[in-house]
Protein backbone atom coordinates (compact mmCIF):
# COMPACT_ATOMS: atom_id res chain seq x y z
CA UNK A 1 0.00 0.00 0.00
CA UNK A 2 1.53 3.39 -1.11
CA UNK A 3 1.02 6.63 0.64
CA UNK A 4 -2.24 7.53 -1.01
CA UNK A 5 -3.73 4.68 -1.10
CA UNK A 6 -6.26 3.79 1.56
CA UNK A 7 -7.82 1.00 2.30
CA UNK A 8 -11.79 0.68 0.88
CA UNK A 9 -14.35 1.17 3.96
CA UNK A 10 -15.83 -1.61 4.77
CA UNK A 11 -19.71 -2.63 4.27
CA UNK A 12 -22.01 -3.21 7.14
CA UNK A 13 -25.36 -3.20 8.58
CA UNK A 14 -27.04 -2.74 11.85
CA UNK A 15 -28.54 -6.45 13.58
CA UNK A 16 -31.65 -6.09 16.04
CA UNK A 17 -32.23 -8.87 18.02
CA UNK A 18 -36.28 -9.49 18.06
CA UNK A 19 -39.09 -11.73 19.23
CA UNK A 20 -40.49 -11.20 15.67
CA UNK A 21 -38.62 -10.13 13.00
CA UNK A 22 -40.81 -9.76 10.67
CA UNK A 23 -43.31 -7.46 12.47
CA UNK A 24 -39.88 -5.14 13.31
CA UNK A 25 -38.76 -5.18 10.21
CA UNK A 26 -42.38 -3.91 8.87
CA UNK A 27 -42.19 -1.02 11.14
CA UNK A 28 -38.70 -0.10 10.84
CA UNK A 29 -39.87 -0.02 7.24
CA UNK A 30 -42.48 2.39 7.74
CA UNK A 31 -40.92 4.12 10.33
CA UNK A 32 -37.71 4.95 7.98
CA UNK A 33 -39.85 4.68 4.56
CA UNK A 34 -36.97 2.08 3.70
CA UNK A 35 -38.15 -1.57 2.07
CA UNK A 36 -38.58 -5.02 3.55
CA UNK A 37 -35.98 -7.01 1.87
CA UNK A 38 -37.14 -9.64 -0.75
CA UNK A 39 -35.00 -12.54 -0.62
CA UNK A 40 -37.96 -14.98 -2.57
CA UNK A 41 -35.85 -16.02 -5.42
CA UNK A 42 -33.21 -16.88 -3.70
CA UNK A 43 -35.23 -19.31 -0.96
CA UNK A 44 -36.88 -20.91 -3.72
CA UNK A 45 -33.80 -21.48 -5.24
CA UNK A 46 -32.55 -23.16 -2.44
CA UNK A 47 -35.71 -25.21 -1.69
CA UNK A 48 -35.98 -26.29 -5.00
CA UNK A 49 -32.15 -27.42 -4.58
CA UNK A 50 -32.98 -29.32 -1.44
CA UNK A 51 -30.29 -27.45 0.17
CA UNK A 52 -32.88 -25.81 2.92
CA UNK A 53 -35.73 -27.18 4.41
CA UNK A 54 -39.36 -25.77 3.73
CA UNK A 55 -39.70 -25.33 8.21
CA UNK A 56 -37.12 -22.54 7.68
CA UNK A 57 -39.21 -19.81 6.11
CA UNK A 58 -42.12 -18.43 6.19
CA UNK A 59 -44.69 -16.65 4.15
CA UNK A 60 -44.48 -12.70 4.31
CA UNK A 61 -45.70 -9.96 2.19
CA UNK A 62 -47.30 -12.93 -0.09
CA UNK A 63 -43.93 -14.66 -0.55
CA UNK A 64 -41.35 -16.57 0.88
CA UNK A 65 -38.99 -15.76 3.28
CA UNK A 66 -36.54 -16.65 6.14
CA UNK A 67 -38.60 -17.53 9.03
CA UNK A 68 -35.85 -16.17 11.78
CA UNK A 69 -34.74 -13.29 9.59
CA UNK A 70 -35.61 -9.76 7.86
CA UNK A 71 -34.18 -7.05 7.01
CA UNK A 72 -34.83 -3.10 5.38
CA UNK A 73 -33.39 -1.22 2.85
CA UNK A 74 -33.09 2.26 1.61
CA UNK A 75 -34.94 2.15 -1.33
CA UNK A 76 -32.12 3.88 -3.55
CA UNK A 77 -29.19 2.00 -1.96
CA UNK A 78 -27.80 -1.20 -4.83
CA UNK A 79 -29.27 -4.62 -4.19
CA UNK A 80 -27.41 -8.23 -5.11
CA UNK A 81 -29.89 -9.33 -8.06
CA UNK A 82 -29.46 -13.01 -7.16
CA UNK A 83 -30.48 -13.38 -3.36
CA UNK A 84 -32.48 -9.45 -2.82
CA UNK A 85 -29.98 -8.56 -0.21
CA UNK A 86 -29.22 -4.63 0.30
CA UNK A 87 -25.63 -3.89 0.10
CA UNK A 88 -26.52 -0.18 1.63
CA UNK A 89 -27.95 1.12 4.29
CA UNK A 90 -29.66 -1.70 6.07
CA UNK A 91 -31.01 -3.62 9.49
CA UNK A 92 -31.06 -7.02 10.09
CA UNK A 93 -34.11 -8.56 12.51
CA UNK A 94 -32.85 -11.98 13.84
CA UNK A 95 -34.78 -14.09 15.88
CA UNK A 96 -33.61 -14.94 19.55
CA UNK A 97 -34.95 -17.04 21.91
CA UNK A 98 -34.90 -14.38 25.30
CA UNK A 99 -36.63 -11.17 25.54
CA UNK A 100 -34.70 -7.39 25.99
CA UNK A 101 -33.60 -7.03 29.05
CA UNK A 102 -32.20 -3.76 29.25
CA UNK A 103 -31.26 0.10 27.99
CA UNK A 104 -29.88 -0.42 24.56
CA UNK A 105 -26.22 0.01 24.11
CA UNK A 106 -26.71 1.36 20.67
CA UNK A 107 -29.58 3.18 18.97
CA UNK A 108 -30.61 4.65 16.16
CA UNK A 109 -31.18 8.77 15.62
CA UNK A 110 -33.94 10.01 13.41
CA UNK A 111 -33.74 13.02 12.27
CA UNK A 112 -37.57 14.29 11.37
CA UNK A 113 -37.42 18.14 8.64
CA UNK A 114 -36.82 21.16 10.60
CA UNK A 115 -39.79 21.98 12.40
CA UNK A 116 -41.69 18.89 12.28
CA UNK A 117 -40.78 16.51 15.03
CA UNK A 118 -43.75 16.44 16.65
CA UNK A 119 -45.94 15.07 13.25
CA UNK A 120 -43.17 12.48 13.14
CA UNK A 121 -43.28 11.58 16.63
CA UNK A 122 -47.04 11.24 16.42
CA UNK A 123 -46.80 9.41 12.92
CA UNK A 124 -43.96 6.81 14.42
CA UNK A 125 -46.72 6.86 17.53
CA UNK A 126 -49.47 5.81 15.02
CA UNK A 127 -46.78 2.58 13.63
CA UNK A 128 -46.44 1.30 17.46
CA UNK A 129 -43.33 3.39 18.86
CA UNK A 130 -44.02 4.57 22.42
CA UNK A 131 -42.59 8.15 24.02
CA UNK A 132 -40.51 7.43 26.94
CA UNK A 133 -39.64 10.76 26.92
CA UNK A 134 -39.03 14.44 25.73
CA UNK A 135 -35.42 15.91 26.33
CA UNK A 136 -34.69 19.77 26.39
CA UNK A 137 -31.28 20.08 27.15
CA UNK A 138 -28.75 23.14 26.23
CA UNK A 139 -27.51 21.19 23.02
CA UNK A 140 -30.60 20.50 21.53
CA UNK A 141 -34.10 18.66 21.95
CA UNK A 142 -35.20 14.94 20.89
CA UNK A 143 -38.16 12.29 21.66
CA UNK A 144 -36.53 9.30 22.99
CA UNK A 145 -39.03 6.59 22.02
CA UNK A 146 -39.71 2.56 21.93
CA UNK A 147 -40.41 0.60 18.91
CA UNK A 148 -42.86 -2.06 19.16
CA UNK A 149 -40.34 -4.47 20.67
CA UNK A 150 -39.01 -1.78 23.70
CA UNK A 151 -35.63 -1.00 21.76
CA UNK A 152 -34.74 2.57 22.01
CA UNK A 153 -34.34 5.47 19.10
CA UNK A 154 -34.61 9.27 18.97
CA UNK A 155 -36.22 11.58 16.81
CA UNK A 156 -34.39 15.02 16.45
Amino acid sequence: MTSTSRPNPLHFKIVVDAAAPHAQADFWAAALHYEVEDNSALIEKLLGFGAVPAELTVESHGRRAWRDLAAVRHPDDPVQEESGTGLGRRLLFQRVPEAKTGKNRLHLDVHAADGRREEEVARLRALGASVQRQVKEPGGEWVVMTDPEGNEFCVH
